[in-house]
């Protein structure tokens, strides 16, 4: 039993890491190196606070209410959980059109194959895992071997890249250049939209829950957010090692760039694995989490579970082999998911205030403090974005 929760716990870490390292987060963060250098440190740093700020407050008001986040807000505003759910499903679809094309275009990588192929294929491993009949420990098991093995295979690549580690370190405390954009879709990329439920709603299924699993919750939620930093710093230094050089990027498929460029063809078979982990690895953790904000509504969608997660998967491959997977896509779609996140956290922090919701529960002042500063500071850099789109 010990040794089961202690499995949920880090899979429900790797679970949410996971689910925010896809084929957006590897384009997201090159294309932003690319265009910030050894500044976007500082971004990612930043970045790395406002998750905290805001991961930390979700998961621990799901725990404490011991529902699900659409039953909160419907708890509390008829109908806000239908709204709420309808902005999370739609973002995770989006997601994971991106997603399974990156597993196309992984395996097309390392075997030649016409992405069309290797994102059926793909969604096919997808099923098999979640048509297992102990398929919550299956998907643990597979998000945290998948993701591990692409941290050490970015980190053979950043010691080939040779990046200016110490220019890097500056930079990322006193930077010389900021957007907004970046903030928002980094931060939307990680814990946006669907992302910031996916642990929290995979350790409430495995029966971690109440004010006595706080601890083991805090534990999971940080795992989470420092997983994916390792990450999202390492891509970063193997980018700014390749930029650094005067190397032009690929715009049409930048990560692998920088991989090729670092260690040659076996970098870029390297890339091949990693997008594959990368974005399977999406695929399995944004359907899960998509279709749990809808079991509530039906009963049949949750007896149905495996089912409706099926049609998400095969729905989103459909839609990525008519439509295709640009790059510009995967960026605006990170960005979009940070515009979720106030609306999302604002919801879940008014709920922490709701005494019927969380039973005599206290939600600490500082964390209260701290997600209402993530919510003002992505509702003000969500509107510069807009203006900026709008602008152009």
């Amino acid at each position: 039993m010990k040794k089961n929760r202690s499995s949920a716990i880090t899979g429900a870490a790797f679970l949410m890491a996971t689910s925010a390292i896809g084929s957006g987060f590897l384009t997201q963060t090159t294309v932003f190196t690319q265009e910030l250098g050894a500044s976007f440190g500082f971004v990612i740093l930043l970045s790395v606070l406002l998750d905290m700020g805001a991961q930390l407050n979700i998961w621990r008001i799901i725990a404490v209410t011991e529902m699900r986040a659409q039953l909160i807000a419907n708890t509390m505003v008829p109908g806000l959980g239908y709204f709420l759910s309808g902005l999370i499903v739609l973002g995770g679809l989006a997601f994971n059109i991106g997603n399974i094309g990156g597993c196309g275009l992984g395996l097309q990588v390392l075997t030649g194959i016409d992405p069309c192929y290797g994102s059926a294929f793909s969604c096919l491993i997808a099923l098999l895992i979640f048509w297992n009949k102990e398929a919550g420990i299956i998907v643990d098991r597979f998000t945290k071997s998948l993701g591990m093995l692409m941290i050490f295979l970015t980190l053979y690549i950043v010691f080939k890249a040779n990046p200016p580690i110490a220019e890097a370190i500056h930079y990322s405390f006193i930077p010389d250049k900021l957007s907004a954009m970046a903030i928002v879709t980094l931060v939307g990329g990680t814990v946006g939209g669907y992302i910031s439920f996916a642990g929290g709603h995979r350790l409430l299924d495995a029966g971690i829950k109440g004010v006595a699993a706080l601890k083991d919750v805090n534990k999971s939620a940080v795992t989470g957010i420092i997983i994916t930093a390792t990450m999202r710093f390492l891509l970063f230094f193997a980018a700014l090692g390749i930029i650094t050089k005067g190397v032009t990027l690929d715009p049409s498929n930048p990560p692998a760039a920088v991989f090729k460029l670092a260690a040659g063809e076996i970098g870029f078979r390297f890339f091949g694995v990693v997008m594959w982990c990368a974005a399977i690895t999406s695929v399995i953790g944004a359907a899960y989490t998509s279709v749990s904000f809808l079991k509530n509504f039906h009963s049949a969608i949750e007896q149905y579970e495996r089912i409706v997660i099926s049609a998400f998967i095969i729905l989103a491959t459909f839609v990525f082999n008519r439509i295709g997977n640009p790059v510009k896509i995967l960026v605006t779609v990170g960005a979009l998911n940070g515009l979720i996140l106030p609306i999302a956290l604002s919801v879940m922090l008014i709920a922490a205030r709701q005494t019927k919701l969380v039973h005599g529960y206290k939600h600490p002042i500082w964390l209260q403090i701290a997600g209402w500063l993530v919510v003002v500071i992505m509702s003000w850099m969500g509107y510069l974005t807009i203006a900026k789109w709008m602008a152009q």
